[in-house]
């Protein structure tokens, strides 16, 4: 792990937002952002776009952690807020506001006054990728950065995986997975990804696994509107319960 990602460890998410947001150690997806922020698309073309990775978002004190793939093109990349301005952050803030965790069913922007409470939100990779797919190299320089979130979120005791790369992003960055896993014991079965499945990792915290609100996923029919709501509840209803 870079050493400047170590020495963030004992200071703030502040800090390590700071970080995320002067990253320039993939060019493809440099290049990529700040295409995309020259060109616009014509429905923001009077908008100042962000263009720049993007840190996540949320409460320091969270028992609840998100974690997505990347912001979308025209969507966090736009507004500099992850999960904002495009069709699966609508998907995300009604959810979290409908449970309780969100101060207004939408998030438009970095100054539209929305505040989450017991949950923070963030992604796999930080920069918006084409296509949405990020290398599995460009995956494996930005996972420091949610390592040193995880760090910090000390609180957390049910994380959401957002499709397969959000699922697998946690489990790499919190020690479970990968070469660097150091957490994992000799028993230990790697938990599957399929929408509503659940693991209860060994220090107690609980995976709940997700499809991504894509419109891959919600114009098909393969997300629907009953089963993005029953993982929030089964979320709420975990930390409603108290300790494990």
């Amino acid at each position: 792990m870079p050493r400047s990602l170590r020495a963030l460890d004992a200071r703030s998410l502040a800090a390590v937002s700071a970080a995320v947001v002067a990253c320039e150690r993939c060019p493809r997806l440099r290049a990529y952002c700040l295409r995309i922020a020259r060109e616009k698309k014509r429905a923001f073309r009077d908008q100042i776009y962000w263009g720049r990775p993007v840190p996540g978002f949320g409460d320091p004190r969270a028992r609840l952690l998100i974690v997505g793939l990347a912001p979308a093109a025209h969507g966090g990349n736009r507004t500099g807020r992850v999960f904002t301005g495009d069709s699966s952050g609508s998907w995300l803030y009604e959810a979290l506001h409908a449970h309780g965790f969100a101060s207004q069913p939408f998030s438009t922007g970095r100054d539209d006054g929305q505040r989450l409470t017991d949950a923070y939100v963030t992604a796999a990779a930080r920069c918006a990728p084409p296509a949405n797919k990020p290398t599995r190299a460009e995956l494996d320089r930005c996972r420091p950065f949610l390592a040193a979130e995880l760090r910090l979120l000390r609180r957390v005791r049910v994380v959401l995986g957002l499709g397969r790369i959000g699922h697998e992003a946690w489990l790499r960055a919190a020690g479970w997975l990968g070469p660097d896993a150091r957490r994992a014991g000799a028993g230990f079965r790697r938990p599957v990804f399929a929408h509503g499945a659940e693991a209860r990792l060994p220090d107690g915290t609980l995976l709940i696994a997700s499809y991504h609100p894509s419109r891959q996923n919600t114009n098909t029919g393969r997300l629907t509107r009953r089963m993005w709501d029953a993982v929030f509840r089964r979320a709420r209803e975990v930390l409603d319960a108290g300790p494990a």
